[in-house]
């Protein structure tokens, strides 16, 4: 008898997980943003002291509809040859701001999240510095990538980027 209530007792159990699990799935109808869907593009260039380099990189949807978007973009350098170049990307805080947090983003077609990056270039020219023709932007929750022309000398080949956001706003 004991045996036979624990049974049933763990069959509602699962079914109630089972129907649990289905309405969180169509509670969420918003996709995440695929990078076809998505045009990068640089916004504002950031100079600063101790050869500190930076720029605003922007994805804007362009899919037709709603799509989400929630963490950090990878970063990758490329040669002129479009081949991989070593780089490392740290995320979080940069030398311009701090970082906003990851936030899910519900972008609209044609609407933009933001994120900052930065790199140094200190040893330009050098074997400690990676030269790169450019950048490949993966967005979050994507295998897919976008290529930026990106003719920078960077230290290391050391990349920092903060979460993305609806916007950033730089000071100083």
């Amino acid at each position: 008898m004991l045996g036979a209530s624990l049974a049933a007792g763990l069959t509602l159990a699962l079914a109630g997980a089972g129907t649990a699990q289905a309405a969180g799935s169509a509670a969420r109808s918003t996709p995440t943003c695929a990078a076809s869907a998505l045009k990068a593009t640089f916004g504002e260039r950031l100079g600063g002291g101790m050869n500190h380099q930076g720029v605003v990189l922007r994805l804007r949807n362009l899919s037709g509809s709603s799509c989400d978007l929630r963490g950090f973009p990878g970063l990758g350098l490329e040669d002129a040859a479009h081949r991989a170049l070593p780089s490392h990307t740290a995320w979080g805080d940069t030398w311009y701001v701090k970082d906003p947090g990851k936030k899910t983003l519900t972008l609209k077609d044609g609407e933009s999240a933001e994120a900052v990056l930065a790199w140094t270039h200190a040893n330009t020219g050098t074997s400690e510095a990676v030269h790169a023709s450019a950048l490949r932007i993966t967005p979050p929750a994507s295998t897919a990538y976008k290529t930026l022309a990106f003719p920078e000398w960077v230290d290391h080949g050391d990349l920092t980027v903060t979460a993305l956001a609806r916007h950033i706003t730089v000071t100083g």
